[in-house]
Order: C-alpha cells, then structure tokens, then sequence
C-alpha cells in the first residue's frame, strides 16, 4: 500500500489546517498510520490520493446508504446547483423534505431545517428550555450531540480518542447545568431527577449510541425513559443524526416505538451534503422565530442543493421496500464471521450490531490499531478510531462483503494477543 502522496498532502496540508485536518478524526492519530486522503468514491469503495482503493466502512459516518455517488442523488444535486447554489429564500423543495420527515417520523408535527447536526441539538435544547422554563440538561456517557458546549460533555468518540473530558475553552458555566449519567440506567436518572426535580429542561439522548462504539439499549430501557419523562413533564430529545433514516424510515424511534417531544436529524436527509433538522410537538416548535421568542437562523439552512439531494435520496429509500431488512441481514452475516473468529482465536472483543451498524471494541485499544491498519493493507477501510461506528450501505453486495470477511480473518489472526496482557507488543 503506497501512501507517498498521502503524506506530501499531509505536510502541506499541517502548513494551512489546524492538524491538517477539518476535523479530528480525520487525523488518524488514533491508529498511528498516517492520514489517507480521499480522492474519490464510487459505491462501497473508495480510492484515495496514491490510487490505493478500499472497501468503505466508513462511509460519511454513515451517510451513505445507498453507496458513495449514487446515481440519482448526484443527478437531482447537479440539476439543483444548476438553479442557482443559494438564495437566501424560501424554496418549495423544503415543504417536500418536512412533509417526507414528518410522513416517517410520526413524533414530528412541525421541522427547522439547519446545516448540522450540531446545530439540531443545539436548537432543540435552546426549544426545551424555553418551553419549560428551566435550566438543566440530563444526558448520558457516551452519546455526542455535536460541539455544542453545554453537550460537549463524556461525550464519546471525539473526547475519548483524544483524552479530551470535555475541552478548553468550555467555561464551567457551561456544564454546571448537564448531568451527564451511564447510558442503559433508569435508577440514576430517577435519582438525578430527584435532586434536580425542579431545574430540569430536558433528557437528550441517542436512543443507539453510536460514537463509543455501537450501544445497544438493554430492553425497555428507552421505553422506561420515555415513561419517566412524561411523567416528570421533561422534554425527552431524540438525537437521531445517526439512526434517522439508518435504522429505520421511522428512524430508531420507530424501531423501537417511541414518541419522543424533539427529534434531531442530520446525515442521509441531505443525501451527503450539509443539512441538519429539528422537528417535534408542534406547541414546541412554533416557540421558534419568527412565530415565538426563541431565535434560530442560517443563511444556508434549507440549502437547494442540500435538500434536493436529501430528497431524492429519502425517495430511494422509500421506494425499495427490502432495503432496511437486506441491509440488516449482511450485516449480521458479516458480524457472526468476525465473532466467530475472534472465538476461534481467544481475542476478547464486544461485538455490536443493530441494523447496518457494527463495531468492534477491544479491551485493548493497541489491538484495534493493529486490525486497523492490517484491514488497511488488505484494501478494507475502518473508522480511524476504536470508539466509531462501522456503516454497511446498499452498495456492499456480495462481492466486497465476501472479500472483507476473509480479510477480517486474516487481520485478526494476526493480532498480537496474549491472555494476561495488557498491551500488545510483536
């Protein structure tokens, strides 16, 4: 695998980019082999600056669903960017992406389209504390809401990979009103519930977590915290920037039938470009500018382009009705073999997965570094970090899922392990 033009682009790149990169895990100092720049993509694979092709696992962070470049979508953006590439007005085509969320998203009476996913969260947090008129956010370990400052905190993959608790530059103001507390535990929210009976605006969480690994809610516990909520008359957020549209077309909250007050968006409904959503209760949301107090802009909000995409690409997903259940069914194929295999060679590892999404967590994070970059070499492409989340698309048939299995077993019975050690050493 040659990565000579990777690392010129690297050393140009530490000169204009603050790491190089516009985002950290971009770095891949987590699996300390060097940054890959990517080139282009097409389907499940992706090739990158030296021409090396790989089979994507990564896939936009899951935005991809459908495959990298897929047809349709590249044709509804070009004829949109064709229109003009932004007008700073309201267009017809965000009626249509509302109308499609709110079809599949049965919580949903009224959306905000935003540019982020961050951006959801934020206003959707902004939206809970209005309406109820009270401070304290409870979240849970693990869960990433975006670089929002009052979220930014035990919040998973970015913090964990980088040993970063929550930043500097985050004031302590900030944070003294998020409770953060173990994902999958209804008696510690009943009891930071009671400590904070009269303070507490909202419960955000991903109902699957996706950035510490792949979580799996134990059963009921989504449902036992829904029921608390009500209860209590805390607004219950769903951020589902992951999972909408992934898991599901209901998102994880249909999987699961769950109807929270705030569900946030992001990801497949731009189709791969910028685009971010909030949507809920329509008491809720109407407190939103221009109809109520709580201000919310951005110049490219509801972007054409964005949201033609997202369009088209939601209408594919409508469209094939075997998608979801296909995408599960390889998945889990794909994660009985690396199960299997990890058995078969005594290597202690948890294995999730729940719908196209999978991950491999590693008591020792030396070992993912090590599978990393020897599934690097076999022409596969993992997240480049141990605490994100693997994306299987429409795109993965037969032929790349085959060929990762036997590379997966090779990369993993090379894996330096013994019983009784913590770190791996060849």
């Amino acid at each position: 695998m040659k990565l000579e033009r990777s690392r010129k682009l690297y050393e140009e790149a530490v000169k204009a980019l603050v790491g190089g990169v516009d985002s950290p895990v971009r770095s891949f100092k987590a699996v300390d082999t060097g940054i890959i720049f990517a080139e282009r993509a097409s389907g499940p694979y992706i090739w990158d600056a030296d021409g090396n092709k790989y089979i994507d696992y990564v896939m936009s962070w899951g935005v991809s669903i459908l495959g990298h470049a897929y047809k349709p979508v590249n044709d509804a953006a070009v004829a949109a960017i064709k229109n003009g590439s932004s007008f700073g007005l309201a267009t017809e085509n965000e009626i249509r992406l509302a109308d499609i969320i709110k079809k599949h998203f049965r919580s949903i009476d009224k959306v905000r389209l935003v540019t982020s996913g961050t951006e959801a969260c934020m206003s959707a947090v902004r939206l809970a504390r209005a309406y109820t008129n009270k401070q304290k956010i409870i979240k849970f370990d693990g869960c990433y809401h975006g670089h929002f400052d009052s979220l930014l905190v035990k919040s998973g993959s970015g913090n964990l990979t980088f040993g970063i608790p929550s930043g500097k530059g985050i004031l302590p103001v900030y944070t003294r009103d998020t409770v953060s507390l173990p994902f999958n535990d209804t008696e510690l929210l009943k009891d930071a519930i009671h400590k904070n009976r009269q303070d507490i605006a909202c419960i955000i969480l991903e109902p699957v977590p996706c950035n510490a690994g792949v979580i799996l809610p134990r059963e009921g516990f989504l449902k036992e915290v829904a029921g608390i909520a009500c209860k209590e008359k805390i607004v219950l957020i769903f951020d589902e920037v992951i999972t909408g549209f992934r898991l599901s077309l209901g998102g994880a909250q249909g999987l699961f039938g769950i109807r929270p007050d705030l569900t946030c968006l992001g990801k497949i409904i731009g189709g791969g470009f910028p685009v971010g959503a909030v949507g809920g209760r329509k008491e809720i949301m109407d407190l939103l500018a221009p109809e109520g107090p709580v201000y919310q802009a951005g110049t490219l909000a509801g972007n054409p382009v964005s949201v033609a995409a997202g369009i088209k690409a939601l209408e594919c997903l409508e469209a094939d009705k075997s998608i979801y259940r296909d995408l599960e069914k390889k998945t889990k194929a794909l994660v009985l073999q690396v199960k299997q295999e990890l058995k078969a060679q005594g290597i202690p590892a948890t294995v999730n997965t729940i719908g196209s999404l999978f991950s491999i967590v590693f008591d020792d994070a030396a070992l993912y570094r090590e599978l990393f970059s020897g599934l690097c070499k076999e022409g596969i492409l993992f997240p480049p970090s141990a605490f994100e989340t693997c994306f299987v698309s429409r795109a993965h048939d037969d032929k790349p899922l085959l060929k990762t299995v036997l590379a997966l077993k090779r990369a993993i019975k090379r894996l330096h392990w013994e019983p009784g050690l913590k770190l791996s050493t060849k």
